[in-house]
């Protein structure tokens, strides 16, 4: 999954009318609503959107036929496969009808070029675990953790008869870093996530 790291933009003129695409990173649909609100031209014909924070998405052709604005806006998204964004593409008349097909090509294709030529940074789900040490087993173990990458210790609690790390780590490594775990401390110690 990617995300969009700032602000893009991109403007094309198709059969006289202008178009305008602005994409944002957002965290919630509160943030998309607040861009879209933002980011909306009043002095413009239309100003259609669509966002995707994880699995939520919204879209919308406002006034332009039904599926012909927020449905490309929001296809260009998925097939970039980019998540927490939202794409607003604003479109000025410019006297000539574009047809369906026209308008889905316009509005998919300013929002997918806005995409194309935005700042991306791949993002890999994380997780967060608990292990739970004996001082025996403590400093190997817990060199051992910080010398993966992609892993972060974010908390150490000391007992009477050990330590609890609590760490964060991507999704993928998780039966990596277990199986380590277990064969470092000969099973006395798991990772058990939250």
């Amino acid at each position: 999954m990617l995300e969009l790291q700032q602000p893009a933009t991109f403007e094309q003129v198709v059969k006289k009318s202008r178009f305008l695409a602005t994409a944002l990173p957002v965290a919630s649909e509160e943030e998309a609503k607040a861009a879209i609100a933002a980011q909306s031209h009043a002095d413009a014909n239309h100003n259609c959107w669509a966002w995707r924070i994880g699995q939520a998405y919204r879209f919308s052709d406002d006034g332009e036929p039904s599926g012909t604005a927020g449905k490309p806006i929001l296809a260009a998204i998925n097939g970039q496969n980019i998540d927490k964004v939202v794409v607003i593409v604003t479109r000025w008349f410019g006297g000539i009808l574009l047809g369906s097909g026209g308008l889905v090509r316009a509005y998919g294709g300013t929002a997918g070029q806005c995409l194309k030529g935005a700042q991306l940074a791949e993002v890999r789900p994380t997780v967060e675990g608990a292990v739970h040490l004996e001082f025996s087993d403590l400093a190997r173990v817990k060199a051992r953790l910080q010398s993966h990458p992609d892993l972060s210790i974010t908390d150490e609690r000391f007992g009477g008869t050990g330590a609890e790390l609590i760490i964060r780590l991507a999704e993928a490594d998780v039966e990596t870093v277990s199986t380590m775990i277990t064969d470092l401390t000969s099973g006395r110690s798991q990772l058990k996530l939250d």
